[in-house]
């Protein structure tokens, strides 16, 4: 089994736990017997998961307000698990936004601030806890990456990148770690139906992604927090929640990038 049983000492830390996948990530952690610490910036949300999950499942949750693209911010988290005697067995980077439209016309912070999040505090968390999973030869990480990382997405180059970024890193830790005892997952899923959309803005053909995407591409959140952490228990390197969106991924690699990119930039263009 590459999840860690769950014990009095030790936690699943998951970031982005406020909202969507990640409040299910947590759900289904909870449901496994792992206490939790709870990462995002609204604290109001995060108690009040906190509150329910430990009623519920009889487990410990901590929340913990966090503004994970500030690395001062981020850079106490150690030091708070430290605080509540809590050891980190399972590592869960969920926390991410999007940005949509033409790179020229964004907001520059804005695009910092998602490579920020997106990227740069997923590498600081690894960096953070792997290290001492490593040494105890036992523990667990699940990346969010995403479908939009495996190709490039005029029009949403900044997130597509960004997720490539962690889809990439991700393998390769997965292959690194094998013999160390410490499993790493990449989580890819495609459309989800959560607030994520309302977020990025995102439109397809000048349409709501919840209008223009076909119901059998979207998955629900819960599904995919379910998907992800059976594929984290069984050590598998990537996970695509859903079998629509799995099988148009592996179709897409015999795709050559000159013929996919002009198809892609035409639906995610703004009208």
């Amino acid at each position: 089994m590459s999840l860690p049983e769950p014990s009095d000492s030790t936690a699943a830390l998951v970031t982005g736990a406020s909202s969507g996948i990640g409040t299910e990530i947590a759900r289904e952690l909870a449901s496994r017997g792992h206490n939790l610490v709870l990462v995002a910036r609204r604290h109001e949300r995060l108690s009040a998961l906190a509150r329910e999950l430990a009623s519920e499942h009889g487990v410990r949750a901590e929340p913990v307000t966090c503004d994970l693209a500030k690395p001062a911010s981020r850079g106490r988290l150690p030091g708070r698990l430290e605080q509540l005697g809590l050891t980190v067995e399972v590592l869960v980077n969920n926390a991410g936004f999007a940005t949509g439209g033409p790179f020229y016309a964004s907001d520059p912070e804005r695009e910092l601030q998602q490579v920020r999040l997106n990227v740069e505090a997923v590498v600081a968390l690894c960096s953070a806890f792997i290290p001492p999973m490593v040494e105890r030869h036992r523990g667990a990480v699940l990346n969010l990456a995403s479908t939009a990382g495996m190709q490039p997405m005029p029009y949403s180059a900044g997130y597509a990148a960004a997720k490539a970024y962690v889809l990439s890193f991700s393998e390769a830790l997965h292959y690194e770690l094998a013999g160390e005892g410490v499993t790493v997952t990449a989580l890819a899923p495609g459309p989800v139906a959560t607030e994520f959309w309302e977020i990025a803005g995102w439109e397809v053909s000048g349409e709501s992604m919840e209008q223009a995407v076909p119901g059998p591409a979207w998955v629900r959140a819960e599904d995919v927090a379910h998907a992800g952490v059976e594929g984290l228990e069984h050590g598998s390197r990537v996970v695509v929640p859903g079998l629509p969106m799995r099988a148009a991924m592996l179709a897409s690699r015999y795709i050559p990038n000159a013929i996919k990119l002009p198809s892609i930039a035409a639906a995610l263009r703004r009208r």
